[in-house]
């Protein structure tokens, strides 16, 4: 099934029934599906056809949300853009997938601007503070007066849908193809596992151009549920009384965010008593923080989940065995089969560490112009005609078939001969006390090859790296123990709000 398709159903069956609800405005399913139309219609106007790409350069706002509708409803194919993006990466990226148009805002128009330059890109912008629309651009507010009709484009679900850009910490960013198909099967299956309903009201927090915060909007419009949009979590007692206001029965989180929440003094357990379940992604949740969770949600499951943008999920963990094994990420998701294999490609027993393969509709159909990078990741599968993601992460899987993250296999640290997982050393460093994060890497050593070292941000200044060095050492092999410890007042993330391990170890080799 095509993505739009859910929305015009929900809209035509339940027309009134709110499908969004942003800090300035509320859209009924008749309305969402209204106004995408009518922004559809204005692309087609203006030269977008089947297939083409469609940047939607914007932060979490309900523009944002009728703009991906639209482009999918013009039959193109729309890429998401964090609003923080560069104009010299957004230049990349418009000269890598060949954008047809650009959908912005007016306070993001000089940063289109350079990076369309010379260009014949069509872009569309919202208007400043007082009406003024942006030089280069066309009203935003325009395109939704255009006639509603459809536009005939004739797509399929095997179309493709989008184009998820990967961060690029170690590069150029690489665009992710996704179907509708691929798309469609993804979101099944989360919704399965999470027990979605159209009752469902789920806040989400994370940008849109996050895959992770994309699929809240996917997943809701399949369902026919309500989607909260809030622009970030800076605020969170704000977020907490939206929460409440709405009665939010979804909250999914990334594990800074699980740090916040956990570092605040003034709530107590119950305190979001809608919340019918958390689930959370991009990182794992160090186990003494899922415990805390648990105590301030007593109500609500926890969900920890695994997945790569290259297929959006593959695991979680069953809230119910949160107890028996809670540094899982759990079994393959519904639809999906997991693997753990060896350098050969052969798959290792029980307890073995090896690389982490997935199967399934919902893996991707490789990266945007790039055949090379597409090659090293799918490669051929148990059946001749399909391709299977090689995802890059190490991991073992117990007796039972549930699986634990290890590491990636280019963050292993190799020091004083012996490879160490980073993740291990975090783990230590979260069950101490005073530690609400920290992130560990390795820095070039002339005597250990590397050592390592690690950021931490503490709740009690009164703890210094002395006793963080001796707790690790009470707690870890001898050649795992950090050698350099550095405090923080907050750690080093990408665009997304995911702690890097890379820009963590570029700020510890200035600072050596």
């Amino acid at each position: 099934m095509r993505i739009e398709h859910s929305l015009s159903r929900h809209a035509a069956a339940h027309g009134p029934k709110t499908a969004l609800v942003t800090p300035n405005r509320r859209l009924r399913y008749d309305e969402l599906d209204d106004l995408s139309d009518r922004l559809a219609a204005a692309l087609h106007a203006n030269g977008v056809r089947r297939g083409d790409r469609v940047l939607v350069f914007m932060d979490n706002r309900w523009e944002a949300v009728v703009s991906i509708f639209a482009v999918l409803k013009a039959g193109a194919v729309f890429s998401p853009i964090n609003a923080s993006t560069k104009a010299d990466k957004l230049a990349y990226i418009v000269g890598n997938c060949q954008a047809k148009a650009v959908l912005t805002t007016a306070r993001l128009m000089p940063v289109v601007a350079q990076a369309c330059a010379g260009s014949s890109v069509f872009v569309v912008a919202t208007a400043a503070p007082g009406g003024r629309v942006p030089d280069g651009a066309v009203s935003f507010e325009t395109c939704l007066e255009f006639d509603r009709r459809p536009v005939g484009h004739n797509g399929i679900d095997c179309d493709l849908a989008m184009l998820i850009y990967t961060s690029g910490s170690t590069g150029r960013p690489k665009g992710v193809m996704m179907t509708h198909r691929n798309v469609d099967a993804a979101a099944d299956s989360i919704t399965t596992y999470l027990r979605n309903t159209p009752d469902d009201i789920i806040l989400n927090v994370l940008p849109l151009a996050f895959d992770y915060g994309l699929y809240q909007l996917l997943m809701t419009v399949r369902l026919g549920a309500t989607l909260i949009l809030e622009k970030s979590f800076a605020f969170p007692q704000a977020i907490f009384e939206r929460i409440r206001e709405e009665c939010a029965t979804g909250f999914p989180l990334v594990p800074t965010m699980a740090a916040m929440i956990l570092q605040m003094r003034d709530i107590e357990p119950g305190f979001l008593p809608s919340v019918r379940y958390l689930s959370n992604t991009a990182a794992a949740l160090p186990a003494g923080h899922i415990g805390r969770l648990r105590e301030l949600f007593p109500g609500a499951d926890l969900y920890s989940m695994y997945g790569l943008t290259e297929c959006k999920r593959c695991t979680y963990l069953p809230p119910e065995e949160l107890d028996r094994r809670p540094d899982s990420v759990g079994i393959a998701m519904p639809n999906t089969e997991v693997f753990v294999v060896d350098e050969d490609g052969n798959a290792v027993p029980p307890g073995v560490t090896g690389e982490l393969v997935v199967r399934g509709p919902h893996v991707m159909q490789g990266y945007w112009r790039d055949e090379a990078a597409t090659a090293r990741v799918l490669r051929p599968g148990p059946n001749p005609w399909e391709r299977v993601l090689y995802t890059g992460d190490l991991f073992r899987a117990d007796d039972e078939g549930f699986h634990y993250f290890v590491g990636r296999k280019d963050d292993i640290i190799k020091t004083r001969g012996e490879k160490v997982a980073p993740k291990e050393v975090e783990a230590v460093l979260h069950a101490h006390p005073a530690v609400a994060e920290a992130v560990v890497t390795g820095i070039a050593d002339p005597v250990l090859g590397h050592a390592i070292a690690a950021l931490v941000v503490v709740t009690d200044e009164t703890v210094g790296e002395d006793e963080i060095i001796r707790y690790c050492a009470g707690h870890l092999e001898d050649f795992m123990v950090p050698k350099i410890i550095e405090f923080r007042e907050k750690l080093p993330k990408t665009d997304t709000g995911k702690v890097s391990r890379n820009l963590a170890a570029d700020t510890l080799e200035i600072a050596q």
